[in-house]
């Protein structure tokens, strides 16, 4: 008997519920009130949007006072797969900062920043190789790295063939035959001797026991293998020597961006070692192929480095500048909205009306980006303020797609 009052209590708020559930369920779905062309007026939650009243009051699920707003008509009718309108008074425009922007269309230099490494330019490497057997004499030059003049000594070189060859010339200016000194210089030019060295020979009148090995241009030793009393043979490499007053920069380029870059056109690059300073060269060679693990390309840059300042292995920030687009529509990048699926700008209609549209984009560079798709080119757009629109634009699609079945039924439509 004691049961009976708490099994009558246990009733009554059972019943008292599931009348509440019922009434908030027949308030969300039941039609609100039109106001024609205008759009129409209704009251709705801050926490639960699904909740659409036409008459002020509580929301029946969290019991917070329902506010205000006023959509476009076309809205209520809209299609699933279609973005609606949205309508912000002029006081939350004020309140979160919306700022519109016009789509320019104009002119649009493509360029790609990336990083590169300096190397030395293989077209200004020489090699020094023995042309007869013999010993080094005489060594100047000891380490790999240090810098040398065009005409400085490196070493001497005796070698017997090329001594005897510097006797058969002198012989053969006494005898006063033009032929046979021809071929005696010939024969020196042969063995390695350069013309200032044959004529040396002539003015001093006798052999030079060790002929001066001689650096060919200005540069740096990249090998040296040159010792004092060395033996040297025929076709031994003695030395290689870079000529830095210009220098290569290979840059590595995304697969994806390889198509706004060319052979020939400007390039940029800055260094971490020299702040503040730009260096200009130019797009050399675009290297075929793609490296499979990275992807990406290398590209030549050259540049001309008079001073030495770019010495081999330094990193660079390098800008490498295409051709330029001409007639292409822009906006602020920061009005872009990326979602990782889609891209969306926010188009103002008008001081209060606001409609997403979805967009193709293309290259970015100092803040802008390319439209491809998607605008016509005499819209504003949102610069602020459009990620708070498209959340409020895509609860109303989604709750637009979550109602249209029961709609849809009610009206006498197909299921």
């Amino acid at each position: 008997m004691k049961t009976l009052p708490i099994l009558a209590v246990t009733v009554v708020v059972v019943c008292a519920a599931g009348g509440a559930w019922w009434a908030a369920q027949r308030h969300v779905h039941e039609p609100v009130a039109q106001t024609g062309d205008d759009g129409e007026v209704y009251w709705t939650c801050a926490m639960h949007p699904e909740v659409r009243m036409d008459a002020p009051g509580n929301c029946p699920i969290c019991g917070m006072t329902l506010v205000q707003k006023r959509a476009a008509a076309q809205a209520a009718t809209a299609h699933a797969d279609t973005l609606p309108t949205v309508e912000v008074t002029a006081q939350m425009v004020q309140r979160l900062g919306i700022r519109t922007t016009t789509v320019e269309r104009g002119r649009f230099w493509q360029r790609v920043d990336t990083v590169g490494r300096v190397e030395v330019d293989a077209r200004r490497i020489r090699t020094l190789e023995s042309r007869a057997a013999g010993w080094i004499e005489q060594q100047r030059v000891h380490a790999v790295g240090e810098r040398v003049r065009a005409g400085e000594t490196l070493a001497g070189v005796y070698a017997p063939e090329l001594y005897a060859a510097q006797q058969e010339l002198l012989l053969a200016r006494r005898s006063g035959d033009e032929a046979l000194q021809s071929a005696a210089r010939q024969r020196l030019r042969l063995l390695g001797a350069d013309a200032a060295q044959i004529d040396a020979i002539l003015r001093r009148g006798e052999a030079q026991r060790a002929l001066p090995l001689l650096a060919p241009a200005d540069g740096v030793v990249l090998d040296l293998d040159v010792h004092e009393g060395r033996q040297i043979a025929p076709g031994m490499p003695l030395a290689r020597i870079a000529d830095l007053s210009s220098v290569w920069i290979i840059a590595e380029v995304p697969e994806a961006q390889l198509g706004r870059i060319t052979e020939g056109r400007p390039a940029e690059a800055r260094f971490a070692a020299l702040p503040g300073e730009v260096f200009e060269g130019r797009i050399d060679y675009l290297y075929p192929g793609v490296d499979t693990v990275t992807r990406t390309a290398r590209v030549r840059v050259v540049f001309d480095n008079p001073d030495w300042r770019l010495t081999p292995g330094m990193y660079a920030d390098v800008a490498l500048f295409g051709g330029a687009r001409d007639d292409v529509l822009t906006i602020p990048s920061e009005a872009l909205i990326r979602t990782g699926t889609r891209s969306v700008v926010i188009v103002a209609l008008d001081d209060h009306r606001f409609r997403p549209a979805e967009v193709v984009a293309g290259d970015e560079r100092n803040g802008r980006t390319v439209i491809l798709d998607g605008l016509a080119g005499n819209e504003r757009v949102v610069v602020s303020g459009q990620f708070l629109i498209d959340s409020e634009a895509s609860l109303r699609g989604a709750f637009g797609r979550m109602s249209a079945p029961a709609h849809a039924h009610s009206s006498g439509e197909g299921p």
